[in-house]
């Protein structure tokens, strides 16, 4: 009977696992915009640069993360996100202090701007995965 029970667990397991496709999980936080220079990731960037300072709470916590935040594997890794149907491509050089939520990101200016106009200043909702 308990060898039947665990059978039954495995083949209903098998079974949802083969009918639900996987899809990409999607994060979702606020965005903001900021004026850029030297990062956390040691890298110097410019207003016009297509990059993107994740949350403080993500970039410490990611997977390999060291004390030496230049190091830290996060550095380079690209994202795409989406709002109000439009999408841009950026890469994460620096980490948001400001940034309250795990999936916040703070964008520079002409990277906030694929989005919505600088002058909107905060989106709420801005849905992001990993390149």
């Amino acid at each position: 009977m308990f060898f039947a029970r665990i059978l039954t667990f495995f083949s209903v397991t098998a079974l949802l696992s083969a009918a639900l496709p996987l899809v990409p999980r999607a994060n979702v936080g606020e965005g903001t915009w900021y004026e850029p220079g030297l990062g956390s990731c040691g890298i110097t960037n410019v207003a016009t640069d297509m990059i993107v300072a994740v949350s403080y709470l993500l970039y410490d916590s990611y997977p390999g993360a060291t004390a030496n935040p230049n190091l830290n594997p996060i550095c380079g890794k690209e994202l795409v996100a989406t709002y109000g149907g439009k999408s841009v491509t950026v890469t994460v050089t620096d980490k948001c202090m400001g940034c309250a939520g795990k999936y916040d990101l703070d964008f520079t200016p002409t990277a906030f701007s694929k989005l919505a106009s600088t002058d909107v200043g905060r989106l709420t909702g801005v849905d992001w995965q990993w390149a």
